[in-house]
């Protein structure tokens, strides 16, 4: 009995133990509370107080890297590689043009409409693989860039290919202006701190190449920026490009790597750093550069040191740049500790209280505090019979997991740094936090001044609690409203604000439809729902009282659970708020099959008065069958695009389907994403265009099937590897 007595008071003593994580030694961090002194910006010179402050020396940075205690990187080698790759975020939407004719035009003319990449903001063009002007397509295969004269299509070729050095990612072209993003490495000698000779160094960089092609033979090279980091997104509005580069901070030993814009030559710009005393884990610089396309060496730009940033939203006025919040690992020591006072002493006896508290007091080292309430622990634990035990460390347990829910929810936040833009200026608005993460760039929207964000919140603490929220934020980023627990259990898929409306669709089991009153910014208000199965990756709108959904089909499996089936299109009529409706829906292939246009929206294309939808698609489709070839169970694989008319009153039709693959249908290895799959679709006129690495295949919108001309791109077959879709 007494070695039974002795194992329980062992079990018990190191669940308190476990309860304060046996922090000895480590307090909450040190870190300096924000200044609010008042920063000014713009041009009205209205003033904020978000505590935004600017290093003036690489030792000021240096030293506050160090106080802050964050893991940003150290390096122990003289050849460092100074840049994080980050993943490139695209934003979609779509605008159609009525063109007028542009230098450097063909004879022939120039399309009477023509379609453009679909963007999320109305008058903010998005950086893109493929660009057209209603007579020339412009776009980027392997390390080419390819512009082919394309209008009549049936006397379409390819009048230049110009090589870029380093991996291309995106363009942009406005008249006879063409920017072309992309990324590289490269050597930068430095002269260390106290060091005798320059040593190399190599970093990622991002070239914004501008080139000049008002002779579309022969694109001239006129200016090349050149910035440390990794290209992250691009916009451009009106002449105006801005674009966001993100690097890690490393530092070695004594010295740091910090941002520079070089042109074709020298160094143009060495950009001041700005930040927060506001603790992360880790940081990255954060360059937002602006320049007029228009211009050869117009060149602006600000650094700020913020956390990981992975989301990005810009309106016309505004850049917003968003990522989790991230404390640093000394921070959730303290956080222990504080729990442990804070939680589990009200609920000891009371004389167990006292004699902790009176320890607590004393000015002994944390260590020597420990052992003084561990043994006061175990004298209480030695008192106690076993129910009495047991009990106690219940309601202990119960008590930690509501105030670690709480404080996770807290801790769960998305920072959103606001950034304002006029015309190549760039200038630091404010800074705000919303409770919970962003599913992507959807999940924000600027109305009225003020931003409505999207987010989903999900808490592990001793049980799991997933649930969605609503926010608003006026113009200096401060909270006005919000909608909070929103379909427990359940995560965003997608988002889509309209006017004072937002679309959300959430999904577990089933996929509702929450059509969200904005009106009055401060009452955010549920007014309707509609629960079908699947769910909708995108959501864009078709009229005021219609939206469409791209996402994927579900089922019930022998399991009991979910089973993810084929690409789904769904018509939604929002025309009753309180009662939407699924008017129609379409269901491409089986299990497996995806689209480029669930997750970058730039590849889906509509026109309303061209009733003219078209994806990009990937259809698994038949039975599976064994191949002696390979050894394993293999579907056929077709890869192309799908082309829809899409009425309120007729709903989804297939209007034809479009390959650009040798046959019709393949079961080889081209599982995920060959070179022959269709990324891109555009118009011109009555021709439509579908663009693959390999091909520009132009076909007929009347009748499909009529293939009107053909351009061979010039695609390596030997550079090529597998694109996985998600």
């Amino acid at each position: 009995m007494e070695q039974k007595n002795i194992i329980l008071l062992s079990v018990f003593v190191l669940v308190a133990a476990l309860l304060v994580a046996c922090t000895q030694v480590a307090e909450t961090p040190t870190i300096k509370t924000p200044v609010t002194t008042p920063v000014t910006t713009g041009e009205t010179g209205s003033e904020t107080t978000d505590g935004l402050k600017k290093f003036e020396t690489k030792a000021d940075l240096l030293s506050y890297l160090k106080e802050a205690g964050t893991s940003s990187s150290l390096s122990g080698s003289s050849m460092r590689s100074g840049g994080i790759v980050a993943e490139m975020v695209a934003m979609d939407g779509m605008a159609k043009v009525s063109a007028a004719p542009t230098a450097g035009g063909s004879d022939s003319g120039t399309a009477t409409t023509y379609s453009q990449t679909n963007v999320q903001v109305k008058g903010v063009d998005e950086a893109d693989i493929v660009k057209n002007d209603g007579n020339y397509i412009y776009t980027i295969t392997g390390d080419i860039l390819v512009i082919v004269d394309a209008f009549p299509a049936k006397d379409a070729e390819i009048v230049s290919e110009t090589p870029i050095k380093g991996s291309p990612q995106n363009i942009f072209v406005n008249g006879d202006r063409l920017v072309v993003f992309a990324t590289d490495s490269d050597e930068f000698p430095i002269i260390a701190e106290y060091d005798f000779a320059p040593r190399p160094q190599w970093s990622q960089v991002t070239h914004a190449y501008l080139y000049d092609i008002a002779d579309r033979t022969d694109p001239e090279l006129v200016q090349d920026y050149t910035i440390r980091g990794n290209f992250f997104q691009a916009r451009m509005i009106g002449d105006y490009v801005y674009f966001v580069v993100n690097e890690g901070v490393n530092y070695y030993y004594h010295d740091i790597d910090l941002p520079f814009i070089k042109g074709t030559g020298d160094i143009m710009v060495r950009p001041e750093v700005y930040y927060f005393d506001n603790p992360e884990d880790n940081y990255q610089f954060n360059t937002v550069a602006s320049f007029n396309i228009k211009e050869d060496d117009d060149i602006n730009a600000k650094t700020f040191m913020l956390g990981y940033s992975n989301t990005l939203y810009v309106s016309t006025d505004n850049i917003y740049i968003a990522y989790q919040k991230n404390l640093p690992w000394r921070y959730y020591d303290g956080h222990q500790k504080e729990r442990f006072f804070e939680v589990v002493i009200p609920l000891l006896p009371p004389e167990t209280q006292s004699k902790i508290n009176a320890v607590k007091a004393g000015s002994s080292e944390d260590y020597e505090q420990w052992d003084e309430i561990a043994t006061i622990l175990e004298e209480m634990y030695n008192g106690m019979d076993e129910r009495e035990k047991i009990s106690l460390i219940e309601d202990i347990e119960e008590a930690v997991d509501e105030y670690e829910a709480k404080i996770e929810a807290e801790r769960r936040k998305t920072i959103i740094h606001k950034i304002g833009i006029d015309e190549g200026k760039i200038d630091y608005v404010a800074r705000g936090e919303v409770k919970g993460y962003l599913l992507n760039q959807f999940s924000m929207d600027e109305h009225s001044g003020n931003l409505r964000v999207a987010t989903t919140t999900e808490i592990w603490s001793g049980k799991s609690e997933m649930y969605n929220n609503v926010f608003v934020l006026d113009a200096s980023m401060k909270q006005v409203g919000s909608l909070e627990d929103i379909a427990p259990d359940e995560r965003i898929y997608s988002t889509r604000f309209i006017g004072d409306r937002l679309y959300m669709v959430t999904f577990k089991r089933i996929d509702p439809l929450f059509v969200i009153d904005l009106s009055d910014a401060t009452k955010p208000k549920i007014l309707g729902e509609l629960k079908i199965p699947g769910y909708s990756d995108y959501l864009h709108p078709y009229d005021e009282d219609h939206i469409i959904g791209i996402g994927k089909e579900t089922e019930a499996n022998e399991w009991g659970g979910v089973s993810t089936a084929g690409v789904k299109l769904a018509l939604f009529d929002v025309s009753d708020v309180t009662s939407p409706k699924l008017l129609d829906k379409y269901e491409i292939g089986e299990s497996g099959t995806d689209s480029e246009a669930l997750y970058d929206h730039k590849a889906f294309l509509f026109d309303k008065e061209k009733d003219l939808l078209v994806i990009p698609v990937r259809e698994v489709k038949g039975e599976r069958y064994y191949s002696d070839r390979y050894g394993y169970y293999q579907q056929k694989i077709w890869q192309g695009a799908y082309v829809f008319s899409l009425t309120p009153e007729d709903g989804f039709s297939v209007k034809g389907k479009v390959t650009h693959q040798d046959g019709n249908e393949r079961s080889d290895y081209w599982y995920y994403t060959s070179p022959s799959a269709v990324r891109r679709a555009l118009f011109m006129d009555d021709v439509l265009y579908t663009v693959s690495s390999k091909t520009i295949l132009m076909n007929d919108l009347d009748d499909l099937s009529v293939e009107v001309g053909e351009v061979e791109l010039p695609f390596k077959d030997d550079e090529w590897y597998p694109r996985y879709w998600y």
